[in-house]
């Protein structure tokens, strides 16, 4: 590893070399700058570690391998925030009802402060709940420029390669040249895109094609599988009502077909990272999913079942509690509810003339004379 940090220091030290070799300034370059240098940490530090076990330290798997290793890492260091965006989607479709009555308030008011009313109305309820339709996408956000790192290393690897020199810091000249030598089962490139291995011809390009083809297809089956979880099993039937559920079921089957795209121009070693990462967000989900149903939902139905079969079930905030003291808790919850209405004040029904005299003749120890009379002094 001593040897590795030696060899890193010749690699280009900052952006601003590259943007001088370049002769001209690139903006993207130097805000990439820091997260090319991570991403570079990671992929040489797992390259090192898989050659110090003997693998081939020129060899396309050995890359492909460190490119999973890059996934493992950046998506171990998101579960944080997954898991605020599990609890920003449950916040979320607690408050669909309140959502519908404010929508179905200003229906049909396009007028300014109507449009002004309802965006307040809109913020204070996340503000109360402590949620926002953004704070659900955070994940994605935050792994893209991570995604667009890895994009333009290794992008740049081929043209590096061939000027001599290293990557931002940790690809050292030596490195960078094994990396656009590597190539998975001997054919296929890490840096050649689908159109680049169809226009050029290259040597093996027939297989180069076939692979991003399958992970092509891969990609869009494991995406469509990952949406469809939620849309099947993780929707209470509130939140199966509204446009949004809608606009979920179209997405199911128009976002799958994005990578499409991204296959057909990106690198393989991208799309490699892409289905990695794909197959991750699968598993998550269905863990997820199975462990953290939403309330009411049919995988919620499918925990409580597998918890009851067990002598156990969950409590109306998802806490796993025997089903004894949940009918503790209920019959307590039942006995509050009857001791509340008990104590409430009776409505009096109002009574008539001759229902007043029936009454009056019916009480003992009265004659009919006082009978009479008190009758007729209450109709007075």
């Amino acid at each position: 590893m001593t040897n590795l940090l030696f060899a890193a220091a010749s690699a280009t030290p900052s952006p601003s070399s590259s943007a001088d070799a370049g002769g001209g300034f690139d903006l993207i370059s130097i805000v990439l700058w820091p997260l090319k240098w991570v991403v570079e940490l990671i992929l040489v530090a797992w390259h090192w570690l898989f050659s110090t076990v003997g693998m081939n330290p020129a060899g396309g798997l050995t890359w492909v391998l460190s490119i999973v290793g890059l996934v493992i890492v950046v998506r171990a260091a998101l579960v944080p925030l997954m898991v605020k965006q599990i609890k920003s989607q449950r916040r979320m479709m607690e408050i669909a009802p309140e959502m519908k009555k404010i929508q179905d308030k200003y229906r049909g008011k396009r007028d300014q402060l109507s449009r002004e009313a309802m965006s307040r109305e809109t913020m204070a309820l996340y503000k109360k709940h402590g949620t926002s339709p953004i704070s659900g996408c955070l994940p994605i956000l935050v792994q893209m420029p991570i995604f667009f790192s890895l994009f333009s290393v290794l992008r740049d690897v081929k043209a590096h390669a061939d000027a001599g020199k290293g990557g931002v810091f940790w690809l050292s000249p030596e490195l960078t040249q094994k990396f656009n030598d590597a190539k998975l089962f001997d054919v296929a490139s890490l840096h050649d895109s689908l159109v680049d291995a169809w226009t050029k011809h290259t040597e093996g390009w027939q297989v180069t094609v076939t692979i991003l083809v399958i992970l092509v297809v891969l990609m869009i089956a494991s995406q469509f599988i990952t949406q469809l979880q939620i849309i099947s099993k993780n929707l209470s039937p509130e939140a199966k009502t509204g446009q949004a559920y809608q606009m979920q079921r179209i997405m199911l089957f128009i976002l799958p077909f994005a990578f499409v795209f991204s296959g057909v121009f990106f690198p393989l070693g991208v799309v490699i990272y892409w289905f990695v990462s794909n197959l991750w967000t699968m598993a998550q989900q269905f863990i997820v999913i199975r462990n953290l149903p939403t309330p009411n939902s049919e995988a919620w139905k499918e925990r409580v079942a597998r918890l009851e079969r067990k002598g156990k079930t969950l409590d109306p905030k998802g806490n796993i509690i025997s089903i004894a003291d949940h009918e503790a808790e209920q019959q307590r919850l039942y006995e509050e509810a009857e001791r509340l209405k008990a104590q409430q004040p009776k409505r009096q029904q109002p009574m008539g003339k001759n229902r007043a005299k029936k009454q009056a003749q019916k009480q003992p120890g009265t004659s009919p004379e006082t009978r009479s009379t008190d009758s007729d002094d209450s109709s007075k």
